[in-house]
């Protein structure tokens, strides 16, 4: 069906129409740019609401990673990539739909424009032959009228007696001009007749269907943009559905993750103490004196007295265990963990104990990369002093003794914990002997002991180990040895009144360490002197004077 046959007098109706099919395309641009406005703010309102959830980083110990606690947090991340493809459901609007209609609506109005000013050029050069006709008409029909009246007034002189024959003659001479001049504008008038009716034919039989078959095509052409639009709308958002799918089946596979037993055993390894349960009270028998004769007056008060020493010992173990079970005392946190539970207590030691193996790890890469670079520069000095490289090689063999010392340290202190027997079982680092030694068998914040026959009250001596060195050494009769020791690692003794050793020598102990760090030993040929406590395994005799024993 065309328009140029059906609607060619139908101009201006066609003119509201194309111009009602553009403001139909710009009024669905407008609805798909409010769209991706909500697909844009629904994805930034999904990333903050993720961000708001998501766990914080903290250089503190993180809480236990329970399965809920991670299926939360992967759902979280499934709803962070949910929240990208909405982003890309507006991108791909915004792209293929919204911006393609915003190009096509201003090339449609171009096109739209430049038919309508043909289509009315058309018709105004129509209306101009129509003018040019209707003009020679009008001039025709006047002539013909002066005609007419030239010819009744020749024929009223003419038939008059009285008129003479130079009026007659006058008369007949204007009936000629007027029949002469109505016979031209007749023949003008045929011209601009047959012209206009040529015009006419070929304005509503050519131009303007080709102006109709222009504007026709142009709305059929919107119409298909429009259906175009329609489905790249709808395909922006089904090209991210998989992906969309695989993030709620990533939440559904979160769900599932969830494992119960799973938490239960991780609340359980978070907080066990290690402790057992209280034991039961014993029955405290008051009425005996009241049965008491004179006869097994003796007997009796032996046994109460027996009686009473045993249910105050147990009593008081019992009182010092009962924290555990009801509000535990607060104290400031101790070195060696002590202040905690055993179970959590090794728990801490041991993340110490692996800390300080890569910190060890570490340093012993760097002092082995120093000494070969130190090799370099001894072979080619030009590329470089290799004194430089001695305090930095210092400076590492420091850290390394320290960390060797601080793992040997929290080795014993675990040790304890674990409760090791075998060949160590009644040995102890030197450090944990004057751990015990300050800090007796019950810790600050009131910790029970097994036995509070173990305590040792007896305060340590301090000493320098460099200032009285020389007044030590001094003293004539040697001191008794209260223990023995092998050297885990070589020492080189270089300060004054220290002990050189070697990896595996066996020394006596003469003098326990006091707390600063350093034992004194004495080698079999009698040389004496001071070295690192944490550089041997200390074995003390049980009966010896000042020795701690463990049982």
């Amino acid at each position: 069906m065309s328009w140029g046959t059906e609607l060619w007098d139908q101009f201006d109706s066609l003119d509201k129409h194309t111009q009602w099919g553009i403001d139909f395309l710009e009024r669905y641009a407008k609805f798909v740019k409010e769209r991706i406005e909500i697909e844009q703010n629904y994805a930034k309102q999904l990333r903050n609401l993720v961000k708001k959830y998501c766990p914080k980083r903290s250089t503190k110990d993180e809480e236990p990673r329970f399965t809920s606690c991670i299926a939360f947090f992967n759902i979280l991340n499934e709803l962070n990539d949910y929240a990208g493809q909405r982003e890309v459901v507006a991108e791909e609007m915004a792209h293929r739909v919204y911006g393609e209609l915003m190009r096509y609506a201003h090339d449609l109005k171009t096109e739209r424009k430049m038919h309508l000013q043909e289509g009315r050029k058309a018709q105004q050069y129509l209306d101009m032959c129509w003018k040019q006709m209707d003009n020679s008409k009008k001039k025709f029909e006047r002539e013909c009228r002066e005609a007419e009246k030239a010819q009744q007034s020749y024929e009223r002189l003419d038939n008059d007696t009285n008129a003479t024959k130079a009026d007659v003659e006058k008369a007949k001479q204007q009936l000629n001009l007027r029949t002469h001049m109505a016979d031209e504008n007749k023949n003008e008038y045929a011209a601009q007749l047959q012209n206009f009716n040529g015009e006419q034919h070929k304005h509503f039989y050519i131009v303007i269907p080709q102006i109709y078959k222009q504007l026709q095509e142009m709305d059929e052409r919107r119409t298909i943009k429009l259906s175009e639009c329609y489905r790249g709308f709808a395909d922006s958002e089904r090209k991210v559905i998989p992906i969309i799918s695989k993030c709620l089946e990533g939440m559904i596979l979160a769900a599932k993750s969830v494992d119960e037993r799973r938490d239960s055993q991780m609340v359980v390894d978070s907080f066990k103490s290690g402790f057992e349960p209280p034991g039961d009270f014993p029955f405290e028998d008051y009425s005996q004196h009241i049965y008491r004769t004179i006869s097994d007056g003796t007997i009796s008060a032996s046994k109460q007295e027996s009686g009473k020493v045993d249910a105050k010992t147990t009593v008081g173990k019992a009182k010092g265990k009962l924290w555990l079970f009801g509000k535990k005392p607060k104290g400031p946190a101790l070195e060696d963990f002590s202040h905690l539970p055993p179970e959590q207590r090794r728990k801490k030691l041991q993340q110490r104990i692996d800390e300080l193996n890569r910190e060890l790890q570490k340093e012993s890469d760097q002092k082995e990369a120093l000494n070969k670079m130190k090799d370099v520069y001894e072979k080619n000095p030009q590329m470089g002093d290799p004194g430089s490289l001695q305090p930095k090689l210092a400076e590492t063999m420091n850290n390394i003794d320290r960390l060797r010392m601080e793992i040997h340290k929290n080795e014993a202190w675990l040790s304890e914990v674990e409760g090791k027997t075998g060949g160590r079982g009644d040995r102890r680092h030197s450090s944990d002997i004057n751990h015990l030694v300050t800090q007796g068998r019950e810790s600050p914040e009131g910790s029970y002991t097994d036995d509070a026959n173990q305590e040792v009250r007896g305060p340590p001596q301090q000493h320098g180990h460099h200032s009285e060195f020389d007044d030590e050494f001094e003293d004539d009769d040697p001191l008794p040895a209260i223990g023995h020791c092998k050297a885990i690692y070589p020492f080189d003794g270089h300060n004054e009144g220290t002990l050189a050793m070697k990896e595996g020598e066996v020394l006596y102990i003469i003098e326990e360490d006091k707390g600063d760090g350093w034992t004194r030993a004495r080698r079999q040929n009698g040389e004496e002197g001071y070295v690192p406590t944490s550089y041997i395994d200390v074995t003390l005799e049980k009966n010896s004077k000042g020795a701690v024993t463990y049982i």
